[in-house]
C-alpha cells in the first residue's frame, strides 16, 4: 500500500485524486496540503508542509511556488514528488533539480498517459515522414484558459522539433503574412470555447495524403488517473528526475 500526500487537495484536480484513489486498493491518501488547515473526510489537511506528520509520496496540482515547496520538503525527508505544476519559471526548475539529486522527482507538463503516447508517436512520425510533410498543431481548450498555445502542444511541437534536429520555426499566426507556408515551418493554431477539457491534433499534411494524431481529454479525471499511475512509478525509484518516457519505457519504444 502506497501513501500518498497531495498538495492542493481542496481543488478540483486535488478532489479528482481523492476520488481516483478512493476506488483503489494500491495506494491510499495520507494527508493533504492546502492554503488551510481541516479535512477533507477523514483525512487530515495541513497549511505547511513544515506540520506534515506522516510520510508519503508527494503529488502536486497546486502552483509554481507550491512545487518548489513540496520538491524541498520531500528532499528534506527523502520522500518522491510528482510535479504537475504548470508555469514552473527558473528558480522554481533549478529547485527541482536540487531536490532530485536527494529524492525521485516526476515532472510533466502533461499528465494524461494518452497525450505521452500521441507525443512518442508524434516522434516517430516525425521521423519516418521528415521533410516530405508539412507538420501541424491544433489545440482547443475550454474558454475559460488564460494561455496560448497550451504548454502540451509547445511540449508536443518540441519534441518533434528535437526529433528533427532543431529545424522547425513555430509559426502561431499567419493572418498578417502574405506569402506561401515556409518549407521549415511548424504551425501551431488555438481554439478556445465552450467547455472543452483538451484536445490536441497533430497533422502531417503531404502532396496527396493527411496523416492526423489525435487526443481527446473527456474529464480531468485523466490527469489525476495519470498522476496516480507517476506516484506508484516513483515508489522505490531511486533519487533523480524523471518523466513520461520513463513511465513508458518498456510499453512504447521511447528515445
Amino acid at each position: 500500500m502506497t501513501d500518498i500526500i497531495i498538495q492542493g487537495i481542496y481543488g478540483r484536480m486535488g478532489r479528482a485524486l481523492v476520488e481516483k484513489i478512493a476506488a483503489r486498493t494500491d495506494c491510499r491518501v495520507a494527508a493533504g496540503v492546502d492554503r488551510e488547515a481541516g479535512r477533507v473526510g477523514e483525512i487530515p489537511v495541513y497549511a505547511s508542509w513544515q506540520d506534515v506528520a506522516c510520510n508519503g509520496i508527494v503529488i502536486d496540482f497546486s502552483s509554481p511556488a507550491g512545487a518548489a515547496a513540496a520538491a524541498a520538503w520531500g528532499a528534506e525527508h527523502g520522500m518522491p514528488c510528482v510535479i504537475c505544476s504548470t508555469g514552473l519559471g527558473s528558480e522554481e526548475l533549478d529547485i527541482l533539480q536540487k531536490a532530485a539529486e536527494k529524492t525521485a522527482i516526476f515532472r510533466s507538463a502533461n499528465m494524461s498517459l494518452g497525450v505521452n503516447v500521441l507525443i512518442e508517436l508524434a516522434k516517430q512520425a516525425a521521423r519516418v515522414l521528415g521533410s516530405e510533410y508539412d507538420i501541424e498543431i491544433v489545440e482547443k481548450h475550454h474558454r475559460n484558459k488564460l494561455d496560448a498555445p497550451s504548454g502540451t502542444a509547445l511540449m508536443i511541437a518540441d519534441a518533434i522539433n528535437a526529433e528533427a534536429g532543431g529545424q522547425y520555426e513555430y509559426v502561431y499566426d499567419r493572418s498578417q503574412v502574405r506569402q506561401k507556408r515556409g518549407d521549415k515551418e511548424l504551425g501551431i493554431s488555438a481554439v478556445r470555447g465552450g467547455g472543452i477539457v483538451g484536445e490536441h491534433e497533430v497533422l502531417f499534411c503531404g502532396a496527396e495524403e493527411v496523416l492526423t494524431l489525435s487526443h481527446s481529454a473527456g474529464a480531468r479525471t485523466v490527469f489525476a488517473e495519470g498522476a496516480i499511475q507517476a506516484a506508484l512509478f516513483l515508489d522505490g525509484q531511486q533519487p533523480g528526475m524523471y518523466a513520461m518516457t520513463d513511465l513508458l519505457r518498456g510499453k512504447l519504444p521511447c528515445e
